[in-house]
């Protein structure tokens, strides 16, 4: 033990232990090698892989805010003997959950309601437990990535719209963001959720505010990423006479790259709200006064032209006034919570 206890003592590493397979397993030496040894032992790594394995898939992925958002919604829809079922196909663009997981809340007594407000549950026995998952992808077959540079190539001149979302505190209150790439315009709308209704509401919203014929000017190619509040296209590809307004494709999984504008303009909104920010003290009159500022802050990549000024160049002064859209002069533009009056009189 004399290495244990010795200052002077420096352990020398094996050089066959720098490189793959980075063990001692296959080497012909190592019973007559004095340094020391590192093994691979199939067993112990199972067991260490199957430990984290169940450890990651422990727990409930949701916020409180989000559960006592599903709350809300479910419990007293079951006190009044709707099953889950039922629950889940009449309110699914407000619950962003699955009808498995509506059972598991339930069970998982983090619900108001309990399994003996289930009356047909309480009388069957548990089953055996069956792993299986279950992912709806119908609403991307043929609005994928693929498809949307099939129809960008054939449409070579068409203008797109990047639609993405903005989290501030988990589980709390979001944005969506409207991004028109030609002009590096943006527009952000503040939801209390990140559902797929609350996005449904805002495009029936600017539907009616700027008419069909505009809305069609503008929003005639929407590309989004693969979150559940985009899960609904065909609510925001139609009207509710059926009529055809945009069209929406998807990015790739993982991929937020293909739609690079809109992430990049995210940098402006994150000088007022950071990751973790709460947005929920703040109103859509705040958000649109933020926008503001954004939207007139010069930008090199327009020839120092701001994205306001480029905007109504493309489609006319009249359509910022209805989305109540207004330019503020250069050396007013504030790029940080200072511009919020409450932020500054709570710094004071």
């Amino acid at each position: 033990m004399c290495n244990v206890y010795c200052n002077d003592f420096h352990r020398e590493i094996c050089v066959k232990l720098i490189k793959p397979p980075y063990v001692c397993n296959p080497c012909t030496k190592q019973f007559g090698c004095s340094l020391v040894k590192q093994y691979y032992n199939a067993v112990t790594a199972d067991k260490e892989y199957r430990s984290i394995l169940l450890t990651s898939r422990t727990g409930v992925s949701l916020s409180e805010e989000e559960i006592a958002h599903l709350d809300g919604i479910i419990s007293p829809l079951i006190m009044k003997q709707q099953s889950p079922h039922h629950i889940y196909v009449n309110n699914r663009d407000s619950i962003m959950i699955s009808e498995r997981t509506m059972y598991r809340l339930i069970d998982g007594c983090l619900l108001a309601a309990r399994n003996i407000d289930l009356p047909r549950k309480v009388r069957f026995s548990a089953r055996k437990k069956v792993l299986s998952v279950k992912v709806d992808r119908a609403c991307r077959v043929g609005r994928d990535y693929e498809c949307f540079t099939a129809f960008l190539a054939d449409n070579p001149d068409t203008p797109v719209t990047e639609l993405d979302t903005v989290e501030g505190k988990k589980g709390g209150t979001v944005l969506l963001t409207v991004h028109f790439t030609k002009a590096e315009f943006m527009l952000a709308f503040l939801r209390d959720h990140n559902d797929s209704q609350s996005v449904i509401d805002i495009f029936e919203r600017l539907y009616l505010e700027l008419r069909p014929d505009r809305f069609a000017d503008i929003f005639l190619l929407c590309l989004a990423d693969n979150g559940s509040e985009f899960s609904n296209p065909n609510a925001i590809e139609f009207d509710k006479q059926g009529n055809r307004r945009t069209r929406l494709y998807y990015c790739d999984p993982s991929s937020p790259f293909q739609k690079g504008s809109a992430e990049k303009n995210h940098q402006f909104i994150r000088c007022f709200f950071p990751k973790g920010k709460d947005m929920s003290g703040y109103s859509q009159s705040d958000i649109s006064l933020m926008m503001d500022h954004i939207n007139s802050y010069g930008r090199k990549s327009l020839s120092d032209k701001c994205p306001y000024d480029m905007f109504a160049f493309l489609y006319g002064i009249e359509v910022l006034n209805l989305l109540g859209c207004n330019k503020i002069p250069p050396n007013d533009v504030t790029l940080n919570r200072s511009l919020f009056r409450k932020e500054t009189e709570h710094e004071i």
